[in-house]
């Protein structure tokens, strides 16, 4: 068969949803034609293949290959849209796999590579067609990195690590400004403040506090602004 012949194949393999022979059939063709346009789509296709059969491994090192051989291909945002789904793809396939775990309890690294990735895309394509989903994906990882971090500050306090608590606390407030956790995090804050003496500061806080709950009142329907602005 020709490359043609075999793109065609793996194309046909992957459209009907078998994606293990379109991954057998990229991997054919490859193999035998490792040089020009069919290879090069082949390798884009195969990462979406490893996607969807529930390999993000191989689809994460598939991506990274055609990004690191193909940096100026036409479709290379696709490659880091693909990158991207395959890392929040394993994200949320662990996610399901746990038993009443609030998933703010445990590691958050698969978390941050995911948000990479589809950071990645939106800086580099911001008008691709692939940025607007991998925006909203962000939004979801975002709120899920703050939860984490709130998670570890509320720890803090029950040991009473009151600088720490602070601390991390604030960190939510710098990193993640639109997340619902800054909410939690400021009253963590506050707490922490009082209990070291702080009085100025956590009357800052308070203030802080006061004025976002102000704003969200009055503000019923529009966008909302972030805490740093208020601090």
């Amino acid at each position: 068969m020709s490359a043609e012949q075999l793109y065609r194949a793996a194309k046909s393999e992957l459209d009907d949803g078998d994606y293990t022979a379109a991954i057998k059939t990229n991997e054919k063709l490859q193999s035998r034609f490792p040089y020009g346009q069919y290879a090069q789509q082949s390798m884009l296709e195969m990462a979406y293949a490893y996607y969807k059969n529930g390999e993000p491994d191989s689809a994460i090192s598939t991506a990274d290959r055609f990004i690191k051989q193909f940096p100026n291909h036409p479709h290379i945002d696709y490659a880091y849209y693909v990158k991207g789904l395959a890392t929040f793809n394993g994200e949320t396939t662990f996610l399901n796999s746990l038993s009443g775990q609030d998933t703010a309890e445990r590691d958050p690294q698969t978390q941050k590579d995911s948000f990479n990735a589809f950071k990645a895309l939106i800086t580099r394509f911001p008008d691709s067609p692939y940025s607007a989903d991998a925006r909203i994906r962000m939004d979801y990882l975002t709120n899920e990195l703050a939860r984490h971090d709130l998670h570890i500050a509320d720890f803090y306090v029950r040991i009473g690590a009151y600088i720490a608590a602070a601390n991390r606390a604030q960190s939510i407030l710098v990193n993640y400004p639109n997340s619902p956790s800054t909410r939690d995090a400021l009253k963590i804050m506050i707490k922490s403040y009082d209990a070291m003496g702080l009085t100025d500061l956590r009357d800052d806080a308070k203030r802080v506090l006061a004025k976002n709950s102000s704003e969200i009142e009055n503000s019923a329907g529009k966008p909302s602004k972030s805490w740093w602005q208020f601090w």
